[in-house]
């Protein structure tokens, strides 16, 4: 092979090799779908002013707005609180039927025997059984969002504190999950039963709805949210109450609502 050949060969390995790990150029007017949406989402957050606080039905038309995602987002609020966890006489904690519901199905889970579980099954819980459940649940079954008693199950419940209670699924006579009218009970949880309690941090979040909600569905679901927390005020519980409160969907900005207003709605509309 002559020495050209060989030269030319060697060019034309490098063009490929270059080719192959040189990125492409995008064409003009043409830009990654990545960096599309990337700055969709900043020209999205731009609408919303982090120095304001805003009315809640502003904040809820902005928050439509700036729900970017191709599914359907669940919309959230974080209330701070001006209470002290640390202390037993201001724990908040409680639970609300939302009057438009969350938009998520929940799933069931009842202990009950007898009669009750009869009840509880046409109800329209997903699962009701007594000792037999315990047991599969120590075996590793969560299939389930909402836990329900009936008191004399608890006995029997209670060797699953360890696997309820850090999620959140321990049933509780305050809100309303340790009751023989395991109908309520079911029926609510269904209808969009909401349950709440204060963190350490004095804050609360709550689920109240879907993005696809109408405005006024999710204000309504705020509102009455807002009206049980207020009610639920400790007396020894000083200074404002409701310090702050914003609302989100799960991958949008928050909007900061000011908490007179949201407060003084919510009185209008009790």
């Amino acid at each position: 092979m002559s020495k050209e050949k060989k030269k030319e060969d060697v060019v034309e390995t490098e063009n490929v090799a270059k080719s192959e790990t040189t990125p492409r150029r995008v064409e003009d007017g043409k830009k990654p779908a990545a960096f599309a949406r990337k700055q969709k989402k900043a020209e999205l957050a731009a609408l919303i002013d982090r120095s304001q606080r805003y009315s809640v039905s502003d904040a809820v038309t902005l928050m439509k707005k700036v729900a970017s995602a191709k599914f359907d987002e669940t919309v959230d609020v974080a209330i701070r609180l001006g209470v002290n966890p640390k202390h037993a006489d201001q724990m908040v904690r409680g639970a609300i039927v939302l009057p438009n519901g969350t938009g998520q199905t929940l799933r069931v889970l009842v202990f009950a025997k007898g009669e009750k579980s009869n009840e509880a099954k046409q109800a329209g819980a997903d699962h009701v059984g007594a000792d037999e459940l315990v047991q599969k649940i120590q075996e590793g079954f969560m299939d389930f969002d909402r836990v329900i008693a009936t008191p004399d199950m608890m006995g029997a419940v209670g060797k699953l504190g360890r696997l309820l209670g850090p999620r959140g699924l321990m049933p509780n006579p305050k809100v309303g999950t340790v009751t023989f009218d395991v109908t309520t009970a079911v029926k609510e949880a269904k209808a969009g039963k909401v349950e709440y309690r204060v963190e350490k941090a004095g804050i609360v979040h709550a689920r109240i709805g879907k993005v696809s909600f109408s405005e006024q569905a999710i204000t309504e679901n705020a509102l009455t949210l807002i009206q049980a927390l207020v009610r639920a005020k400790p007396s020894t519980a000083k200074g404002i109450y409701l310090r702050s409160v914003t609302l989100s969907s799960t991958m949008g900005p928050g909007v900061k609502v000011d908490p007179l207003s949201l407060a003084q709605s919510s009185e209008e509309e009790g």
